[in-house]
């Protein structure tokens, strides 16, 4: 800032302004420490940031002006305050049970420590400035609570009832600012702010999104989604930054995405950035905007994790099945079962099973698989006890989460799809439907290999780039959200010759990878796929490179995916030669199409039976449908289902919400519980802040942070 004012001094001076004249010009406007003001929570890091103001200044005054400074030298302007940027409360006091007990909770770092109780809690004013800059805390949204404690979070998300609460912590700065910007009392022009990479990942970017469509919208002039942390230590050297600036009003925008980092633990670090102008998406993409598209009904109920432990006990061997009875107790043999997490696709398969009790009693448990029993009080009981969620305490034989959704999809079905949630390539392929799914693995409940052929087509690999949540500057390092690629992606309808031919492609392109893994029980997936993006670069292989093209068939596997990605895009009848942005672009604008369709009762079930069951959607009508619908087998003509509207008294939302939530036969999302209003996704704000006091006062839980389920009681 003392820079700027100094080029307005040599601008001064070549309009032949006297120096002296020249600072009587900029009385009153001149920059020193007062101006700079600050929100610490930490005493002495206040402390020395006003002093390291201070000595900026001086070193500042002796470069340039020489001299002594006018007395007094130091002014004790405290404007860095001490106190919570987002939280202020009168006082605390340690939370007490039912019985007076103090309230016990276990921390980030597994200790178990005293919740507080934040008295009178409420959002603190911000001192009155023109711009706002920060590198907030960086704590995710599931460590809010175990970082800074049950009783803080709690009174947090009390006073920040627009908060999603699966929201980082940086988002409530962001979320402040932004408010802030558009306020009819503000001073302030702008704000920028660094924050996690995470900043274009779902729930942050709903709090944006709020802001850049809102009635007075604001805009992001400057973004780059993700950079690397420079001169990072060893513990932290993962970490990877987004930033942001953002102004009122509507305005383009210059996106920087990073193309080549290099020497990041060295004093010249090297990143290099290309500029992209435009409107900037809540996203942080520039184009096509991918956050417009919203869930489709003929994507419903069909995609979800896998399951979730809790529990390492769970896991056993082979032989360690067979100790506990298996072949030996009737019954066991569909309660363990073969088990697969992503390691396990990409990588090479542990070979190991897990146990699974969906459906039994502790005491049926006790009684039928006594070995299986004493296996679980012994290592999984004792984790499970002190676990802050009721559900897994009480229920402590059983898994994390029921995973009633996947259990639905997968049943009477010969096989499923799955991919990696989070891999170096976006692999789909079928597993069989005896094998029981780890979390990390996305699972899609289609056994037709049509869709197989679509899913690794080049269409939905940009759609899944652009929808994805990113941890890294390159493709593959990109984590598949189903909410974002699966649940808004519109699938193509073609001909049933067409349909035929992608099957049949997808069915030998499953085939041979399965086969050649077989033959060479080292040959891994992700080796495979190494090899088959090197040939696409051109690039030149190594020995070992070669071997894998030779035993992996990875000619034969780039021939069948250029295959696929021909016959999907003549399945949506578009060019095979899109630009990336093209195909975004009309994957949006089909999206809205099939979506303005539902809304006329015209869904495209991927798999209609089971779906239609799920819904509650009455039988077909085929009789009724038009003569070109009847051509298409996916389109199914509903009658529009009647949908309540959403009340608009408090009491009667609740009632509303609570009824939603006993007749799911899963957790719920808010946006999921929208679609069942008439109002649609326009009250999903109102719907987030009843599940959200709903969970504050214990009749609901979650365990992601992102869906609800009515408290379940011993």
């Amino acid at each position: 800032m003392k820079r700027l004012e100094g080029e307005v001094l040599e601008a001064l001076a070549d309009l032949r302004f006297e120096e002296e004249e020249a600072l009587s010009w900029l009385q009153g406007h001149s920059i020193d420490p007062h101006q700079f003001l600050g929100l610490e929570v930490n005493p002495r890091a206040a402390a020395i940031a006003e002093l390291v103001i201070w000595i900026g200044h001086l070193q500042w005054h002796f470069r340039t002006r020489g001299g002594m400074p006018p007395e007094p030298i130091l002014r004790d302007f405290k404007t860095i305050e001490v106190r919570d940027a987002v939280l202020a409360w009168d006082r605390t006091e340690p939370a007490r049970d039912e019985h007076g007990r103090a309230v016990i909770q276990t921390d980030g770092d597994g200790d178990r420590v005293e919740v507080w109780h934040f008295i009178n809690p409420k959002r603190p004013e911000w001192p009155v400035a023109d711009f706002v800059v920060g590198n907030p805390p960086f704590v995710g949204r599931k460590d809010i609570r175990g970082r800074l404690g049950e009783g803080y979070a709690k009174a947090l998300w009390s006073v920040h009832p627009d908060m999603n609460e699966s929201a980082d912590f940086v988002m409530y700065w962001w979320d402040r600012a932004a408010e802030l910007l558009t306020s009819k009392r503000t001073r302030l022009k702008r704000f920028g702010l660094v924050t996690t990479n995470s900043l274009s990942q779902l729930f942050q970017r709903r709090v944006m999104e709020r802001h850049l469509s809102a009635k007075n919208p604001i805009s992001l002039l400057m973004a780059i989604p993700d950079h690397p942390w420079t001169k990072a230590t060893n513990d932290a050297a993962a970490v990877r930054i987004a930033m942001t600036v953002a102004s009122a009003g509507v305005h383009d925008g210059r996106l920087y995405e990073v193309t080549k980092e290099e020497g990041l633990e060295s004093d010249e670090p090297t990143v290099e950035l290309r500029e992209t102008r435009g409107r900037i998406n809540s996203d942080l993409t520039v184009g096509a905007d991918v956050t417009k598209a919203t869930a489709l009904q003929a994507n419903a109920f069909l995609c979800s994790p896998g399951v979730k432990l809790h529990g390492a006990g769970f896991i056993v061997t082979p032989a360690e099945a067979e100790h506990l009875g298996l072949g030996r107790r009737p019954g066991l043999e569909n309660h363990i079962r073969l088990y697969r997490n992503g390691r396990d696709l990409m990588g090479t398969p542990r070979g190991v099973m897990v146990i699974d009790l969906d459906g039994l009693s502790s005491e049926e448990v006790r009684r039928r698989f006594p070995e299986v029993y004493q296996h679980l009080l012994a290592t999984v009981k004792p984790q499970r006890d002190q676990n802050n969620e009721e559900y897994r305490r009480i229920h402590w034989w059983l898994f994390g989460r029921k995973n009633t959704l996947m259990r639905g999809f997968t049943a009477g079905q010969p096989r499923y799809l799955a991919t990696v949630e989070t891999a170096k390539h976006r692999v789909f392929q079928f597993l069989d439907a005896r094998i029981l799914p780890d979390n990390k693995l996305i699972c899609i409940g289609l056994a037709d290999a049509f869709n197989l052929g679509v899913l690794c087509s080049n269409i939905h690999f940009r759609w899944y780039i652009a929808n994805s949540a990113k941890i890294g500057m390159y493709e593959g390092d990109a984590v598949y959200v189903k909410s974002r690629c699966f649940d808004p992606f519109p699938f193509p309808v073609p001909s049933e010759a067409l349909k035929a031919e992608i099957r049949d492609t997808a069915e030998e392109l499953d085939a041979l990878r399965k086969n050649v893994q077989a033959e060479h029980p080292g040959l891994t997936l992700t080796q495979i796929y190494n090899v088959l993006e090197k040939l696409r670069a051109g690039e030149k292989l190594d020995t070992q490179e070669e071997a894998i093209k030779t035993n992996g068939l990875v000619l034969i596997l780039k021939e069948l995916h250029e295959r696929l990605d021909a016959l999907v895009a003549e399945a949506y009848g578009w060019p095979e030669n899109l630009s990336d942005d093209e195909i975004l672009e009309k994957l949006v604008a089909l999206n809205a199409e099939r979506a303005a369709e539902e809304k006329r009762g015209l869904v495209r079930w991927l798999r209609p039976e089971h779906q239609r069951a799920r819904a509650g959607v009455a039988p077909e009508q085929r009789a009724e449908a038009p003569e070109e619908q009847l051509e298409a087998p996916l389109i199914v003509e509903a009658a529009k289902l009647q949908k309540p509207a959403f009340p608009q008294n408090d009491l009667e939302r609740t009632a509303s919400v609570f009824a939603a939530l006993m007749d799911a036969r899963q957790p719920l999302d808010a946006r999921a519980i929208a679609t069942t209003f008439r109002q649609g996704s326009k009250v999903e704000p109102a719907i987030s802040r009843v599940l959200s006091s709903l969970a504050r006062l214990g009749h609901v839980h979650t365990s992601d942070g992102a869906t609800f389920a009515l408290r379940l009681t011993a």
